[in-house]
Protein backbone atom coordinates (compact mmCIF):
# COMPACT_ATOMS: atom_id res chain seq x y z
CA UNK A 1 0.00 0.00 0.00
CA UNK A 2 2.96 2.60 0.77
CA UNK A 3 5.58 0.85 -1.67
CA UNK A 4 7.23 -0.68 1.45
CA UNK A 5 9.12 -3.79 1.21
CA UNK A 6 9.46 -6.44 3.58
CA UNK A 7 12.51 -8.74 3.83
CA UNK A 8 13.80 -11.53 6.17
CA UNK A 9 17.29 -11.05 7.55
CA UNK A 10 17.64 -13.17 10.72
CA UNK A 11 16.69 -16.95 10.85
CA UNK A 12 15.72 -18.65 14.12
CA UNK A 13 15.38 -22.28 14.75
CA UNK A 14 14.34 -24.85 17.49
CA UNK A 15 13.96 -28.65 15.95
CA UNK A 16 14.71 -32.02 16.89
CA UNK A 17 17.68 -31.67 14.53
CA UNK A 18 19.50 -28.85 16.87
CA UNK A 19 19.84 -25.67 18.08
CA UNK A 20 20.00 -23.29 15.28
CA UNK A 21 18.67 -23.58 11.17
CA UNK A 22 22.19 -24.78 10.10
CA UNK A 23 21.12 -28.55 11.97
CA UNK A 24 18.24 -28.64 10.32
CA UNK A 25 18.98 -27.47 7.05
CA UNK A 26 21.82 -29.85 6.85
CA UNK A 27 19.68 -32.71 8.26
CA UNK A 28 16.94 -31.81 4.72
CA UNK A 29 20.61 -32.24 2.67
CA UNK A 30 21.72 -35.13 3.90
CA UNK A 31 18.61 -36.60 4.01
CA UNK A 32 18.62 -37.02 7.91
CA UNK A 33 15.54 -38.00 10.37
CA UNK A 34 16.00 -36.98 13.79
CA UNK A 35 12.81 -38.82 14.77
CA UNK A 36 14.00 -41.19 17.86
CA UNK A 37 11.77 -42.99 20.72
CA UNK A 38 10.38 -40.57 23.18
CA UNK A 39 13.21 -39.87 26.24
CA UNK A 40 10.89 -36.79 28.13
CA UNK A 41 8.72 -39.05 29.94
CA UNK A 42 7.66 -43.13 29.35
CA UNK A 43 5.86 -44.25 26.01
CA UNK A 44 5.10 -47.11 26.73
CA UNK A 45 1.62 -47.48 27.14
CA UNK A 46 0.73 -45.50 23.85
CA UNK A 47 0.85 -47.21 20.38
CA UNK A 48 3.06 -44.17 19.21
CA UNK A 49 6.40 -44.16 20.64
CA UNK A 50 8.44 -41.76 18.78
CA UNK A 51 8.87 -38.41 18.25
CA UNK A 52 11.24 -35.68 16.97
CA UNK A 53 12.36 -34.48 20.29
CA UNK A 54 14.77 -31.50 20.95
CA UNK A 55 17.56 -33.10 23.13
CA UNK A 56 19.39 -31.35 25.95
CA UNK A 57 17.62 -27.93 25.70
CA UNK A 58 16.41 -25.47 28.82
CA UNK A 59 15.91 -21.85 27.80
CA UNK A 60 18.25 -20.60 30.57
CA UNK A 61 21.11 -20.51 27.94
CA UNK A 62 19.04 -17.90 26.16
CA UNK A 63 18.38 -15.28 28.21
CA UNK A 64 20.53 -13.15 30.48
CA UNK A 65 21.26 -14.27 34.02
CA UNK A 66 18.78 -11.18 35.46
CA UNK A 67 15.85 -13.20 33.74
CA UNK A 68 16.77 -16.53 34.63
CA UNK A 69 14.49 -17.12 37.67
CA UNK A 70 11.25 -16.33 35.10
CA UNK A 71 12.06 -20.02 33.08
CA UNK A 72 10.64 -20.84 36.18
CA UNK A 73 7.72 -20.42 35.03
CA UNK A 74 8.03 -20.62 31.52
CA UNK A 75 6.20 -23.89 29.67
CA UNK A 76 7.87 -25.88 27.19
CA UNK A 77 6.58 -24.44 24.79
CA UNK A 78 7.93 -20.64 25.89
CA UNK A 79 11.09 -21.91 26.20
CA UNK A 80 11.43 -22.99 22.62
CA UNK A 81 9.98 -19.38 21.41
CA UNK A 82 12.15 -18.02 23.59
CA UNK A 83 15.37 -19.97 22.31
CA UNK A 84 14.41 -19.01 18.97
CA UNK A 85 13.85 -15.70 19.21
CA UNK A 86 17.46 -14.92 20.33
CA UNK A 87 19.13 -17.01 17.74
CA UNK A 88 16.94 -15.08 15.26
CA UNK A 89 18.16 -11.50 16.20
CA UNK A 90 21.76 -12.82 16.85
CA UNK A 91 21.49 -14.12 12.79
CA UNK A 92 20.20 -10.76 11.88
CA UNK A 93 23.20 -8.94 13.73
CA UNK A 94 20.32 -7.15 16.20
CA UNK A 95 21.84 -6.57 19.29
CA UNK A 96 18.86 -6.29 22.00
CA UNK A 97 18.59 -5.05 25.30
CA UNK A 98 18.55 -8.99 26.74
CA UNK A 99 20.48 -10.58 24.13
CA UNK A 100 22.70 -12.00 25.97
CA UNK A 101 22.19 -15.67 26.71
CA UNK A 102 25.79 -15.86 28.90
CA UNK A 103 25.71 -12.82 31.09
CA UNK A 104 24.08 -9.93 32.16
CA UNK A 105 21.59 -7.96 30.18
CA UNK A 106 23.29 -5.66 27.25
CA UNK A 107 23.40 -1.92 27.18
CA UNK A 108 21.62 -1.51 24.32
CA UNK A 109 18.75 0.63 24.16
CA UNK A 110 17.10 -0.12 21.18
CA UNK A 111 16.42 -3.35 19.02
CA UNK A 112 19.43 -3.46 16.34
CA UNK A 113 19.21 0.67 16.42
CA UNK A 114 15.08 0.66 15.91
CA UNK A 115 13.04 2.21 18.33
CA UNK A 116 11.64 -0.78 20.40
CA UNK A 117 8.16 1.00 19.42
CA UNK A 118 8.46 0.13 16.14
CA UNK A 119 9.65 -3.84 16.59
CA UNK A 120 6.65 -5.94 16.47
CA UNK A 121 5.89 -9.48 17.59
CA UNK A 122 4.08 -12.12 16.35
CA UNK A 123 3.58 -15.70 17.39
CA UNK A 124 1.83 -18.33 16.56
CA UNK A 125 1.12 -21.09 19.93
CA UNK A 126 -0.63 -23.71 20.20
CA UNK A 127 -2.56 -25.92 23.01
CA UNK A 128 0.04 -25.70 25.91
CA UNK A 129 0.06 -28.81 28.18
CA UNK A 130 -0.40 -28.21 31.87
CA UNK A 131 2.52 -30.39 33.81
CA UNK A 132 0.83 -33.82 34.31
CA UNK A 133 2.31 -34.21 37.91
CA UNK A 134 1.79 -31.01 38.98
CA UNK A 135 -2.12 -30.48 38.01
CA UNK A 136 -2.72 -33.99 39.27
CA UNK A 137 -1.39 -33.78 42.55
CA UNK A 138 -3.65 -30.98 43.16
CA UNK A 139 -6.43 -32.77 41.84
CA UNK A 140 -5.70 -35.96 44.20
CA UNK A 141 -6.04 -33.79 46.98
CA UNK A 142 -9.67 -32.90 45.64
CA UNK A 143 -11.12 -35.88 45.52
CA UNK A 144 -14.00 -37.38 47.85
CA UNK A 145 -14.37 -40.50 49.48
CA UNK A 146 -15.85 -42.43 46.27
CA UNK A 147 -12.05 -41.22 44.85
CA UNK A 148 -14.28 -38.95 42.67
CA UNK A 149 -13.50 -35.07 41.69
CA UNK A 150 -15.18 -32.87 43.94
CA UNK A 151 -15.10 -28.85 42.90
CA UNK A 152 -15.94 -27.32 45.61
CA UNK A 153 -12.94 -29.35 47.47
CA UNK A 154 -10.97 -28.45 44.41
CA UNK A 155 -11.86 -24.85 45.41
CA UNK A 156 -11.02 -24.58 48.79
CA UNK A 157 -8.17 -27.18 48.87
CA UNK A 158 -6.72 -28.74 45.75
CA UNK A 159 -6.04 -24.88 44.05
CA UNK A 160 -3.91 -24.04 46.52
CA UNK A 161 -1.34 -26.68 46.24
CA UNK A 162 -0.78 -25.02 42.99
CA UNK A 163 1.75 -21.72 42.64
CA UNK A 164 0.34 -18.27 42.49
CA UNK A 165 1.80 -18.35 38.87
CA UNK A 166 0.90 -21.47 37.85
CA UNK A 167 -1.60 -20.30 35.31
CA UNK A 168 1.27 -18.20 33.75
CA UNK A 169 3.21 -20.71 32.36
CA UNK A 170 0.38 -21.61 30.19
CA UNK A 171 -1.36 -19.09 28.48
CA UNK A 172 -0.68 -19.37 24.55
CA UNK A 173 0.53 -15.36 24.94
CA UNK A 174 3.34 -15.81 26.85
CA UNK A 175 5.30 -17.02 24.21
CA UNK A 176 5.33 -13.05 22.41
CA UNK A 177 5.02 -11.73 26.22
CA UNK A 178 8.26 -13.03 27.70
CA UNK A 179 9.96 -12.85 24.02
CA UNK A 180 8.90 -8.82 24.01
CA UNK A 181 9.86 -8.25 27.88
CA UNK A 182 13.61 -9.94 27.36
CA UNK A 183 14.30 -8.32 24.30
CA UNK A 184 12.54 -4.94 24.82
CA UNK A 185 10.00 -4.98 21.64
CA UNK A 186 7.06 -2.58 22.03
CA UNK A 187 5.11 -2.33 19.15
CA UNK A 188 2.52 -4.07 18.05
CA UNK A 189 2.06 -7.65 19.88
CA UNK A 190 0.06 -10.32 19.18
CA UNK A 191 -0.76 -14.67 19.36
CA UNK A 192 -2.31 -16.24 16.58
CA UNK A 193 -4.03 -19.79 17.94
CA UNK A 194 -4.58 -21.79 14.27
CA UNK A 195 -3.35 -24.92 14.54
CA UNK A 196 -0.44 -26.11 12.40
CA UNK A 197 -1.14 -22.66 10.18
CA UNK A 198 -0.53 -20.44 13.21
CA UNK A 199 3.32 -19.68 12.14
CA UNK A 200 2.57 -18.11 8.57
CA UNK A 201 -0.71 -16.82 9.70
CA UNK A 202 2.02 -14.46 12.15
CA UNK A 203 4.19 -13.90 9.76
CA UNK A 204 1.65 -12.23 7.61
CA UNK A 205 0.42 -10.00 10.21
CA UNK A 206 4.11 -8.93 10.96
CA UNK A 207 4.81 -8.10 7.64
CA UNK A 208 1.21 -6.17 7.02
CA UNK A 209 2.04 -4.25 10.14
CA UNK A 210 5.64 -3.18 8.37
CA UNK A 211 3.76 -2.92 4.85
CA UNK A 212 1.09 -0.26 6.82
CA UNK A 213 3.82 1.38 8.48
CA UNK A 214 2.72 0.63 12.45
CA UNK A 215 5.99 -1.34 12.48
CA UNK A 216 9.89 -1.43 11.13
CA UNK A 217 10.89 -4.72 12.21
CA UNK A 218 9.01 -7.45 13.23
CA UNK A 219 10.02 -10.78 15.12
CA UNK A 220 7.05 -13.63 13.90
CA UNK A 221 6.77 -17.22 13.85
CA UNK A 222 5.40 -19.76 15.93
CA UNK A 223 6.72 -22.56 18.81
CA UNK A 224 4.84 -25.53 20.00
CA UNK A 225 5.34 -29.04 21.43
CA UNK A 226 3.22 -31.67 21.75
CA UNK A 227 5.76 -34.50 23.08
CA UNK A 228 3.46 -35.21 25.87
CA UNK A 229 0.97 -37.65 27.83
CA UNK A 230 -1.83 -35.79 26.31
CA UNK A 231 -0.36 -34.22 23.05
CA UNK A 232 -0.04 -38.56 22.38
CA UNK A 233 -3.13 -39.46 23.60
CA UNK A 234 -5.42 -36.71 21.61
CA UNK A 235 -3.22 -37.06 18.58
CA UNK A 236 -3.63 -41.17 18.16
CA UNK A 237 -7.48 -40.47 19.21
CA UNK A 238 -7.40 -39.01 15.38
CA UNK A 239 -5.91 -41.60 13.87
CA UNK A 240 -3.18 -39.27 12.96
CA UNK A 241 -0.05 -40.89 14.11
CA UNK A 242 2.37 -44.07 12.99
CA UNK A 243 2.19 -47.07 15.09
CA UNK A 244 5.52 -48.60 13.68
CA UNK A 245 7.62 -48.01 16.40
CA UNK A 246 11.01 -50.91 15.68
CA UNK A 247 12.55 -47.93 13.12
CA UNK A 248 11.93 -44.23 14.42
CA UNK A 249 14.19 -42.86 11.50
CA UNK A 250 12.49 -44.17 9.25
CA UNK A 251 8.47 -43.74 10.00
CA UNK A 252 7.35 -40.83 8.82
CA UNK A 253 7.47 -40.53 5.44
CA UNK A 254 5.00 -37.59 3.68
CA UNK A 255 3.97 -38.19 0.33
CA UNK A 256 5.78 -41.68 0.15
CA UNK A 257 3.93 -45.01 -1.11
CA UNK A 258 4.66 -46.26 2.81
CA UNK A 259 3.32 -43.16 4.54
CA UNK A 260 1.45 -44.66 7.75
CA UNK A 261 0.87 -41.69 9.43
CA UNK A 262 2.67 -38.82 11.44
CA UNK A 263 4.82 -38.35 14.04
CA UNK A 264 4.60 -35.51 17.06
CA UNK A 265 7.44 -33.01 16.95
CA UNK A 266 8.80 -30.28 18.87
CA UNK A 267 10.50 -26.79 17.67
CA UNK A 268 10.04 -23.29 17.07
CA UNK A 269 10.32 -20.86 14.12
CA UNK A 270 10.96 -17.14 14.38
CA UNK A 271 12.48 -14.82 11.54
CA UNK A 272 13.20 -10.94 11.78
CA UNK A 273 11.21 -9.27 9.46
CA UNK A 274 12.21 -5.67 8.43
CA UNK A 275 11.46 -2.66 5.89
CA UNK A 276 13.74 -3.55 3.22
CA UNK A 277 15.22 0.27 2.89
CA UNK A 278 16.09 0.38 6.80
CA UNK A 279 17.58 -3.20 6.31
CA UNK A 280 19.55 -1.71 3.87
CA UNK A 281 20.91 1.07 4.95
CA UNK A 282 22.12 -0.92 8.51
CA UNK A 283 23.66 -3.35 6.15
CA UNK A 284 21.87 -5.98 6.94
CA UNK A 285 22.41 -9.73 5.10
CA UNK A 286 18.79 -10.33 3.38
CA UNK A 287 17.96 -14.00 2.63
CA UNK A 288 14.70 -12.83 1.01
CA UNK A 289 11.86 -11.15 0.10
CA UNK A 290 7.72 -11.39 1.43
CA UNK A 291 5.97 -10.94 -1.44
CA UNK A 292 2.95 -12.51 -0.91
CA UNK A 293 0.20 -14.32 1.50
CA UNK A 294 -3.15 -15.88 1.88
CA UNK A 295 -4.97 -17.68 3.91
CA UNK A 296 -7.96 -19.97 4.13
CA UNK A 297 -10.28 -21.91 6.20
CA UNK A 298 -13.29 -24.81 5.94
CA UNK A 299 -15.58 -25.59 8.46
CA UNK A 300 -15.14 -29.51 7.46
CA UNK A 301 -11.63 -29.53 8.33
CA UNK A 302 -9.15 -32.32 6.97
CA UNK A 303 -10.31 -35.78 6.59
CA UNK A 304 -11.38 -38.11 3.00
CA UNK A 305 -14.47 -36.64 2.93
CA UNK A 306 -13.18 -32.95 3.22
CA UNK A 307 -11.75 -32.76 -0.18
CA UNK A 308 -9.89 -29.10 0.38
CA UNK A 309 -7.84 -30.03 3.87
CA UNK A 310 -8.89 -26.17 4.91
CA UNK A 311 -8.99 -24.95 1.24
CA UNK A 312 -5.34 -24.93 0.66
CA UNK A 313 -5.73 -24.41 -2.54
CA UNK A 314 -7.68 -20.92 -2.12
CA UNK A 315 -4.78 -19.75 0.29
CA UNK A 316 -2.34 -20.81 -1.78
CA UNK A 317 -3.86 -18.69 -4.80
CA UNK A 318 -4.23 -16.07 -3.01
CA UNK A 319 -0.26 -15.74 -2.11
CA UNK A 320 0.16 -16.39 -5.70
CA UNK A 321 -2.12 -13.69 -6.13
CA UNK A 322 -0.71 -11.20 -4.43
CA UNK A 323 2.83 -11.87 -5.54
CA UNK A 324 1.91 -11.56 -8.85
CA UNK A 325 3.08 -15.09 -10.06
CA UNK A 326 1.75 -17.74 -12.12
CA UNK A 327 2.43 -21.75 -11.58
CA UNK A 328 5.13 -21.32 -14.07
CA UNK A 329 6.99 -19.22 -11.74
CA UNK A 330 7.02 -21.24 -8.64
CA UNK A 331 10.50 -22.79 -8.36
CA UNK A 332 10.20 -24.80 -4.94
CA UNK A 333 6.77 -25.66 -2.27
CA UNK A 334 7.86 -26.21 1.26
CA UNK A 335 4.55 -28.06 1.86
CA UNK A 336 3.08 -29.53 5.36
CA UNK A 337 3.32 -33.03 4.07
CA UNK A 338 2.24 -35.07 7.25
CA UNK A 339 2.27 -38.58 6.41
CA UNK A 340 -1.06 -38.82 7.10
CA UNK A 341 -1.77 -41.01 3.80
CA UNK A 342 -5.55 -38.95 3.28
CA UNK A 343 -3.38 -35.80 4.54
CA UNK A 344 -0.99 -36.25 2.20
CA UNK A 345 -3.21 -37.44 -1.27
CA UNK A 346 -5.77 -34.41 -0.17
CA UNK A 347 -2.95 -32.01 -0.01
CA UNK A 348 -0.87 -33.31 -3.33
CA UNK A 349 -4.53 -33.19 -5.41
CA UNK A 350 -4.54 -29.83 -4.44
CA UNK A 351 -0.67 -28.59 -5.27
CA UNK A 352 -1.62 -30.57 -8.52
CA UNK A 353 -3.96 -28.39 -9.54
CA UNK A 354 -2.91 -25.23 -8.71
CA UNK A 355 1.24 -25.85 -9.96
CA UNK A 356 0.28 -28.59 -12.61
CA UNK A 357 2.88 -29.96 -14.67
CA UNK A 358 2.75 -29.13 -17.98
CA UNK A 359 3.02 -25.17 -16.51
CA UNK A 360 6.04 -24.98 -14.71
CA UNK A 361 8.62 -27.36 -12.74
CA UNK A 362 7.84 -26.75 -9.53
CA UNK A 363 9.71 -29.22 -6.58
CA UNK A 364 7.83 -30.11 -3.06
CA UNK A 365 9.45 -31.36 -0.29
CA UNK A 366 8.25 -32.03 3.58
CA UNK A 367 10.72 -30.87 6.32
CA UNK A 368 8.04 -33.49 8.30
CA UNK A 369 10.15 -36.82 7.38
CA UNK A 370 13.40 -35.03 9.30
CA UNK A 371 12.16 -33.35 12.27
CA UNK A 372 8.02 -34.53 12.93
CA UNK A 373 4.95 -32.84 13.10
CA UNK A 374 6.04 -29.32 14.92
CA UNK A 375 2.46 -27.80 14.31
CA UNK A 376 2.10 -24.67 15.38
CA UNK A 377 6.04 -23.73 14.55
CA UNK A 378 5.79 -26.36 11.11
CA UNK A 379 4.95 -23.00 9.12
CA UNK A 380 7.72 -20.88 10.15
CA UNK A 381 10.26 -23.14 10.25
CA UNK A 382 8.89 -24.42 6.67
CA UNK A 383 9.47 -20.39 5.91
CA UNK A 384 12.94 -20.61 7.29
CA UNK A 385 14.17 -23.58 5.20
CA UNK A 386 12.52 -21.78 2.40
CA UNK A 387 14.83 -18.33 2.79
CA UNK A 388 18.05 -20.54 3.20
CA UNK A 389 17.37 -22.38 0.21
CA UNK A 390 17.18 -18.62 -1.51
CA UNK A 391 20.00 -17.67 -0.05
CA UNK A 392 22.35 -20.79 -0.97
CA UNK A 393 20.23 -21.47 -4.33
CA UNK A 394 19.76 -25.24 -3.06
CA UNK A 395 16.88 -27.32 -2.99
CA UNK A 396 17.10 -29.31 0.39
CA UNK A 397 15.68 -33.35 -0.17
CA UNK A 398 12.38 -34.84 1.53
CA UNK A 399 13.28 -36.67 3.82
CA UNK A 400 12.13 -40.63 3.98
CA UNK A 401 11.23 -40.39 0.22
CA UNK A 402 11.65 -42.75 -1.89
CA UNK A 403 8.65 -43.55 -4.48
CA UNK A 404 5.30 -42.04 -4.55
CA UNK A 405 2.01 -42.71 -3.31
CA UNK A 406 -0.53 -43.40 -5.85
CA UNK A 407 -2.58 -40.54 -4.59
CA UNK A 408 0.64 -37.90 -4.67
CA UNK A 409 1.94 -38.34 -8.24
CA UNK A 410 0.56 -35.29 -9.70
CA UNK A 411 3.64 -33.56 -7.74
CA UNK A 412 7.04 -33.34 -8.45
CA UNK A 413 9.45 -34.52 -5.13
CA UNK A 414 13.50 -35.32 -4.92
CA UNK A 415 14.72 -37.30 -2.34
CA UNK A 416 17.90 -35.81 -3.02
CA UNK A 417 19.06 -31.88 -2.58
CA UNK A 418 20.40 -30.22 -5.36
CA UNK A 419 21.81 -26.94 -6.38
CA UNK A 420 18.78 -25.32 -8.42
CA UNK A 421 17.50 -21.44 -9.49
CA UNK A 422 15.33 -20.42 -6.90
CA UNK A 423 13.83 -16.72 -7.78
CA UNK A 424 10.20 -17.88 -6.30
CA UNK A 425 9.80 -20.49 -3.12
CA UNK A 426 5.95 -21.31 -1.73
CA UNK A 427 5.39 -22.56 1.80
CA UNK A 428 1.96 -23.20 2.81
CA UNK A 429 0.92 -25.26 5.98
CA UNK A 430 -3.05 -26.64 6.66
CA UNK A 431 -4.57 -28.01 10.20
CA UNK A 432 -6.40 -30.72 10.78
CA UNK A 433 -9.12 -28.69 12.35
CA UNK A 434 -9.47 -26.96 8.51
CA UNK A 435 -7.30 -23.57 8.84
CA UNK A 436 -4.80 -22.89 6.27
CA UNK A 437 -2.07 -20.51 5.18
CA UNK A 438 0.54 -19.73 2.18
CA UNK A 439 3.06 -17.79 2.15
CA UNK A 440 5.51 -16.57 -1.68
CA UNK A 441 9.03 -15.69 -0.52
CA UNK A 442 11.52 -14.33 -3.07
CA UNK A 443 15.09 -14.30 -4.16
CA UNK A 444 15.95 -10.18 -3.29
CA UNK A 445 16.95 -8.03 -6.06
CA UNK A 446 17.80 -4.48 -5.03
CA UNK A 447 20.02 -3.07 -2.40
CA UNK A 448 22.40 -5.20 -0.66
CA UNK A 449 21.80 -9.11 -0.82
Amino acid sequence: MSGRRVVVTGLGAVSAAGLGLRPLVDALHSGTSHIRRIAAFDPAGFPCQVGGEVASFSAREFVPKSYRKAVKVMARDIELAVAAADLAFRDAAMATPGMNGTGEAGPAKTVGGYEGSRVACNIGAGLICANLDELGGAMQTSLDEHRRLDMARWGREGMNNLTPLWLLKYLPNMLACHVTIIHGLKGPSNTITCGEASALLAIAEAASQIFRGDADAAIAGGAETKLNPMGLLRQGKLGRLTTANESPASVCRPFDVAHAGTVLGEGAGLLVLEEAQAAVARGARIYAELVGFGAAADPAGCDPLAQHCGNLHLACRRAMDEAQITAADVDLVIAHGTGVPHEDRLEAARLAELLPAASGNAEVLSITGAIGNTYAAAGALGAAVAAAAIGEQKAPASVNFAASDAGCAGIRISPRSHARKLRYVLVETFSHAGQSAAAVLKAFEGGQA
